[in-house]
C-alpha cells in the first residue's frame, strides 16, 4: 500500500486541529465492528465537516465517503483515496445505491460517512438512499449527533437494519430526540418515521 501524500497528511492534520481548537466534546465508544454506515446529524452548519472529520480521526476511525468517479481523476486521484474517498460509477446498472451496495460488499472494512438530510437547508426529513445502502450491503447504522452550540457530540449503538424503512427511522428518531430533545428538526424526522409526512428522494438517491 502506498504511504499517504503529504499534501492528505497535512490536511488531515488541519481538520483535526480545527476540531480540537473549536473545543468539542464526544460522548459514546467507537464500534467494533469493521463495516459501518456512520450518519450525522443535524447538517447546519458549515462546521459540521470539521467536527466530523476531525472527531473520526480522534477516535481512532479513519472516515470513508462516496464521490462520483470524475472526482478521481489525475491530478486528484492519489488525493482522493487518501483522503478516504470511493469513486463510484454513477452509470453502472441499477443505479447509485446499487453501485455503492456492490464497492461495499467487496470491502473488507468501511466507516463511510454520511449526511441523511442532505442538505443544510432540510426541513429535518431523511432521504433513504443511506437506508437502502445500509440494507442492501448488510452493514449496520451508527447514528452520531452535534451541537454545535455546546460543542459537544456523541455515537450511538449500531443499529441493525430489519428492512421496515419507517420503523428503523423511529429508532434512528428517538436517538437523536434524546440527544437534541430541543431540535425542531428531529420532530420532523419522528413525523416523517411514524408516516405523517412524505418521504423526501427517491430509493436510489
Amino acid at each position: 500500500m502506498n504511504k499517504p501524500t503529504i499534501l492528505s497528511r497535512i490536511v488531515w492534520r488541519i481538520l483535526r486541529g480545527l476540531y480540537r481548537w473549536q473545543g468539542f466534546k464526544l460522548d459514546g465508544r467507537v464500534p467494533d465492528i469493521p463495516k459501518y454506515i456512520l450518519i450525522g446529524a443535524p447538517h447546519t452548519s458549515n462546521w459540521d465537516f470539521i467536527f466530523f472529520a476531525g472527531a473520526v480521526r480522534e477516535l481512532g476511525i479513519k472516515p470513508n465517503f462516496m464521490g462520483k468517479d470524475t472526482l478521481f481523476k489525475w491530478p486528484m486521484t492519489r488525493f482522493m483515496y487518501d483522503m478516504g474517498g470511493i469513486s463510484v460509477d454513477r452509470s453502472r446498472k441499477g443505479g447509485y445505491v446499487a453501485s455503492v451496495i456492490e464497492t461495499l460488499k467487496e470491502m473488507d472494512k468501511i466507516a463511510l460517512v454520511v449526511a441523511p438530510e442532505g442538505s443544510r437547508t432540510s426541513d429535518g426529513r431523511w432521504r433513504s438512499g443511506f437506508y437502502h445502502i445500509a440494507h442492501g450491503a448488510g452493514i449496520p447504522i451508527v447514528p452520531a449527533w452535534v451541537n454545535h452550540e455546546t460543542k459537544r457530540g456523541g455515537l450511538g449503538e449500531p443499529i441493525v437494519t430489519t428492512g421496515d424503512f419507517h420503523a428503523d427511522l423511529a429508532k434512528l428518531a428517538e436517538f437523536y430526540k434524546a440527544n437534541r430533545p430541543e431540535c425542531e428538526r428531529f420532530d420532523m424526522l419522528a413525523a416523517q418515521a411514524r408516516g405523517e409526512v412524505e418521504d423526501v428522494g427517491r430509493k436510489n438517491d
